[in-house]
């Protein structure tokens, strides 16, 4: 019997997905959550097999971050991400903090029982769009050949700048962080842009967490 934590701030949601589960033979809805801090409670409570995370969740911890600290508390715990982000940046953020797989809310129900059974048999799981770009995201990069030495040529300023970048943090905030002036950030980001050949957000994350500069901690 696969038991089932369910982490969602809507009960409407939960209930959904609680009714949906339990009609599966194999698999039993243990458990409900409204947010991230008790999601994490719930779970060390009743130690299930998978958690269903929802990433956008307005009070107490959010998804992400509670997917990491989980991890790290439930190592054994598979976490499956049931999000509306169709997002390159949350599908890299959710598996560099830990999740096991990755759907979308819209995926019909027979997927997402297909899902929970993958991972709580210790597989990975992505929605088969996202497997199409990580495919193609890799052949790309292969085909033009990503360097170490590009990367190598960041300044330690610039790789802790990409780093802020990869976590979302806005230019201003960055500049808070680091001390300096919001013009002295973009000209940063404008060089990492040129130096490392990207154009958007998502790809300084992907980059970032190729080079293991995403930190949840």
């Amino acid at each position: 019997m696969i038991k089932i934590l369910i982490v969602d701030d809507h009960a409407i949601v939960r209930s959904g997905l609680r009714t949906l589960i339990n009609a599966n033979n194999g698999m039993e809805v243990i458990g409900e959550a409204a947010d991230g801090d008790e999601g994490i409670a719930k779970a060390l409570s009743l130690v299930p097999d998978v958690v269903l995370m929802d990433l956008s969740m307005p009070h107490g911890k959010d998804g992400l971050t509670a997917t990491s600290e989980l991890k790290k508390l439930l190592p054994a715990c598979s976490i499956l991400v049931l999000t509306m982000h169709d997002d390159d940046e949350y599908l890299f953020r959710a598996i560099h903090a830990g999740a096991s797989g990755y759907i979308l809310k819209n995926t019909p129900h027979e997927e997402l029982i297909n899902a929970i059974q993958t991972i709580a048999q210790g597989d990975a799981y992505l929605y088969p769009t996202a497997t199409k770009r990580l495919m193609s995201e890799y052949l790309d990069r292969a085909k033009h050949g990503e360097s170490s030495s590009t990367f190598n040529s960041l300044s330690e300023r610039e790789k802790e700048i990409l780093s802020w970048i990869a976590k979302g943090y806005s230019n201003k905030e960055i500049a808070e962080h680091l001390i300096i002036s919001v013009k002295t950030v973009e000209s940063h980001k404008s060089n990492l842009m040129e130096k490392l050949n990207l154009k958007t957000r998502p790809e300084l994350v992907k980059f970032a967490m190729k080079k293991g500069l995403l930190n949840f901690e």
